[in-house]
């Protein structure tokens, strides 16, 4: 039975959280089953395809693309900027190109889970790929993890419709956003936040896109709010890779902030022209799906969601795109470092600690071994020096200096 806000309950609500939870859950196998089958060629893509911007972003969007998911892509960038091997201007090109990338998503949750009936397939799609998961190959493997990840991906998001209240136009929570649309502007940037605040704790743009469908097709939100809950949620996103940056070098948490600037100045320039943009995103839906999601929300709002997640993105691009070496200067003026040698009492390279690149740690570890290597060669020529120099305060002077380099080594962490 489809539960109206008239018997929505407690355990409704956990129903509710549970069919969110399968829907992550689901996502989570696919992506890293997709990275499993793919092996090593996404990452060494990666390292060759980023000499330029464009490159990079092209480079960023196959990947999220192929594996449903930006937090993934920016995470590995990261990564990839804390060990070296990609500088901040790279990375820049990347970044784009995964936020373009996911929405793909959108559009195939629009496609698959609101015009298409697919849900009496993924049962026997469980069936098929279970048997992989008995093969020794890793890549048979991820086959296997990746059919299994998007059924239960699809069963999640049928539970996850069927578990939304319907509402009637005189409900409560109705009056209550009614009431809150009634403030302009002011009610934009309260559904902006609310997307952000819902994503983060979410921790995918996905799923929160997806549930924002959802309670449009209940007709518990207008477009208008849906719209900005998904203008937060691309804010909210950049919190998986500034998390990740955290115990990284201060160019991981460059790549990070710059995640984190593009999106946010993208929705800061599309919230200055909110209602035009929204007829635009709407007259492109009307045209790809033949109704105004303005005028039926619960029919069309999930088309006009995806094309509003698109074209943000999009145009957000080609506009920054242009202005590349500015956001690496905001970043670097940003995220100050005290320089190299306050750097010295930790390691440099390795710290995210995450399975999304395991084969990742060995460059990291190449790396710190050559910088304790260079530690090791200063004490090796004060040493040298200490057997030469015959004036005592000299003498104490380099003694000073081999013992500030031996804590150095001993504290390393």
């Amino acid at each position: 039975m489809v539960p109206t806000d008239t018997t929505w309950g407690f355990f409704e609500f956990l129903t509710l959280l549970g069919s969110l939870a399968l829907f992550l859950y689901g996502m989570k196998i696919m992506s890293d089953g997709l990275q499993q089958a793919a092996g090593n060629g996404l990452r060494n893509f990666l390292g060759m395809m980023t000499s330029n911007t464009f490159k990079g972003l092209l480079t960023g969007l196959c990947i999220t693309a192929i594996i449903q998911s930006s937090s993934v892509t920016t995470v590995m960038v990261v990564s990839f900027v804390n060990a070296g091997l990609l500088s901040l201007a790279q990375s820049v090109g990347v970044i784009m190109g995964a936020n373009i990338g996911t929405t793909a998503t959108a559009w195939i949750i629009d496609f698959l889970g609101f015009k298409a009936n697919i849900s009496v397939y993924m049962l026997p799609l469980i069936g098929i790929g279970t048997p992989f998961l008995f093969f020794k190959s890793v890549q048979l493997k991820g086959l296997g993890n990746t059919l299994i990840g998007f059924a239960l991906l699809f069963i999640g998001l049928g539970y996850l419709k069927q578990s939304v209240p319907v509402v009637t136009a005189d409900s409560g929570i109705i009056r209550f956003f009614t009431s809150i649309n009634d403030i302009p502007g002011f009610s934009t940037l309260i559904f902006v936040f609310f997307g952000a605040l819902l994503t983060v704790i979410i921790q995918s743009s996905s799923a929160t896109i997806a549930l924002t469908m959802t309670v449009m097709a209940s007709g518990m939100i207008s477009f208008e709010m849906g719209a900005a809950m998904v203008l937060g949620e691309n804010i909210g996103t950049t919190i998986t890779a500034t998390i990740a940056s955290l115990v990284g070098n201060v160019h991981a948490r460059r790549a990070a902030r710059i995640h984190t600037i593009f999106n946010t100045i993208g929705v800061v320039w599309v919230l200055l022209i909110f209602p035009y943009f929204i007829k635009l995103v709407a007259h492109l839906t009307t045209l790809i799906d033949g109704g105004n999601p303005l005028l039926q929300p619960d029919v069309y709002g999930s088309t006009g969601l995806a094309v509003l997640h698109t074209l943000f993105n999009v145009t957000n691009t080609l506009i920054l795109i242009w202005f590349t070496p500015l956001l690496v200067k905001i970043a670097v003026n940003t995220v100050k470092t005290k320089g190299k040698k306050d750097e010295q009492y930790k390691l440099e390279y390795i710290g995210i600690h995450q399975k999304l690149v395991p084969n990742l740690s060995i460059v990291e570890a190449k790396k710190e071994l050559i910088k304790f290597g260079d530690i090791a060669g200063r004490m090796t020529e004060f040493t040298r020096k200490l057997l030469m120099e015959t004036e005592s305060k000299e003498r104490n002077r380099i003694i000073d200096r081999i013992q500030k380099y031996e804590r150095i080594t001993d504290e390393v962490k």
